[in-house]
């Protein structure tokens, strides 16, 4: 009976796992089919010369350059401000805290990651109408808003994968070090943090993927159809994900309807970048971690 019930799980598991597949297969042929005839240079760059638009010397009007570099621009600013918050807090639950403190961020944690992303994203435009009402009158919706609410948004997934991460470890990974002497701070930093180090950031990579394809946090926030390429923190901006809904919401032809299929094929591209900047990152630092001199 126990090898019936061991079988008919191996089964599942794999049922389960070729259906996930092939349903992102699927969704990803389709793009592919519907937005490959659009994706090409003047999709990209419109009828500006992509030398000249690369190098910020001529603008571009109806193209998705400034799309691609705002997108790019959010993600990379998002995670640089979520990542110290998120590892030290992370860190501290796993190590430092007691036990009821721990089930009280926790808690809180997994609440956090429950809230809905357009939630969110009132949260951050009610804290850009509170700093230009009261503080400083040049503060409204803008880039530095629409990361610091990505940044809050994502935070739980990047705290919760590195406290788990290190409380995964092994009793024996933890104790050796100690055993021999170390201190707890350099038993964290030289042999727990290397040991945890890809959970850490394939937390990572999953919050990447929720700052690339968030349209209700962006939409409030600062994100316009022509804004152009960023010019300050402080400014508007433009990002694929909000002109994928704009075009998909407003199209008037079956060419802008392709435009939007090319513009989602990009953010894929996009994100599939991002990932393995991010994979590769993870396998050097960890080759560091274990195998400096």
């Amino acid at each position: 009976m126990k090898g019936i019930l061991e079988k008919l799980t191996v089964a599942y598991s794999w049922a389960c796992g070729l259906i996930l597949s092939a349903a992102v297969l699927s969704l990803i042929a389709y793009l592919g089919v519907q937005g490959a005839g659009a994706v090409n240079l003047n999709l990209i760059f419109g009828e500006a010369s992509p030398l000249k638009a690369i190098l910020m010397q001529q603008r571009v009007f109806d193209g998705l350059f400034p799309a691609i570099v705002g997108t790019f621009v959010l993600v990379t600013l998002s995670i640089a401000l979520s990542l110290p918050l998120g590892f030290a807090t992370g860190i501290y639950l796993a190590e430092y805290a007691d036990d009821r403190l721990k089930g009280f961020f926790n808690l809180m944690f997994d609440i956090l990651a429950g809230i809905p992303s357009i939630v969110v994203g009132l949260f951050g435009f009610s804290l850009a109408v509170f700093l230009h009402k009261h503080y400083a009158g040049n503060i409204q919706p803008c880039l530095l808003i629409s990361a610091l609410s990505l940044a809050f948004l994502v935070l739980p997934y990047i705290v919760r994968t590195t406290q788990i991460s290190l409380e995964g470890l092994s009793p024996d990974i933890r104790l050796t070090a100690l055993a021999l002497g170390a201190s707890k701070l350099q038993n964290l930093l030289h042999v727990l943090l290397p040991q945890a180090l890809s959970g850490m950031i394939s937390g990572v990579i999953l919050a990447v993927g929720r700052c690339a394809e968030d349209t209700a946090v962006i939409l409030l926030t600062g994100v316009v159809v022509s804004a152009g390429v960023p010019k300050s923190l402080f400014g508007p901006y433009e990002a694929l994900p909000f002109y994928i809904y704009y075009l998909s919401s407003q199209y008037t032809s079956p060419e802008e309807l392709a435009r939007g299929y090319g513009a989602a094929l990009i953010l894929l591209l996009l994100c599939l970048f991002l990932f393995a900047f991010a994979f590769v990152l993870k396998k050097r630092l960890t080759y560091l971690a274990f195998y400096r001199p």
